[in-house]
């Protein structure tokens, strides 16, 4: 699976309540909630996402609550993927859960770098810079459960071993 975007940028430790902040907790709407998605850590975040983009963040990304509606948000505002150089566990679980596919990468993105991402080869390369770098892999069952769009689809149709 083969993902391209341009890189969206953000430092260390971005918790759950600014990817979505609390307030807008009484929902589940998918919609509702990417209207509001990243709107106290950037409030332009909504002008610049282009479908297909990417986050690239740096450590501890997803840090804070359990809530589902984090990745949801991103993966509803058009966010292809995100890049960080590691994750809060419990988003990591709830990222793959909403069929939202999470890297870790070691890299140093900038605004506007040009990503393509394989999860098959676990590959990532910079356009912008002609930077390579290499994670694991996706297994084949993450990869179907982020291609039928979740977990809960992914069962549905019988899809993961």
């Amino acid at each position: 699976m083969l993902l391209t975007g341009n890189a969206l940028c953000y430092g260390d430790n971005v918790d759950t309540d600014v990817i979505i902040p609390a307030r807008y907790l009484n929902t589940s709407d998918p919609k509702e909630l990417a209207a509001h998605c990243m709107e106290d850590i950037d409030p332009a975040f909504l002008a610049k996402v282009k479908p297909g983009d990417i986050i690239a963040a740096g450590r501890n990304f997803g840090c804070g609550s359990s809530r589902e509606h984090a990745p949801l948000a991103i993966k509803t505002a058009g966010i292809s993927c995100v890049v960080a150089k590691s994750f809060a566990r419990i988003f990591y679980r709830n990222a793959i859960n909403i069929g939202l596919p999470i890297i870790e990468c070691a890299g140093d993105f900038h605004d506007g770098d040009a990503l393509e991402v394989d999860l098959s080869a676990g590959t990532l390369r910079n356009g912008t810079t002609g930077e390579s770098y290499v994670f694991p892999p996706f297994p084949a069952f993450l990869q179907k459960i982020i291609e039928a769009g979740g977990l809960m689809n992914a069962m549905a149709g019988g899809d993961i071993a």
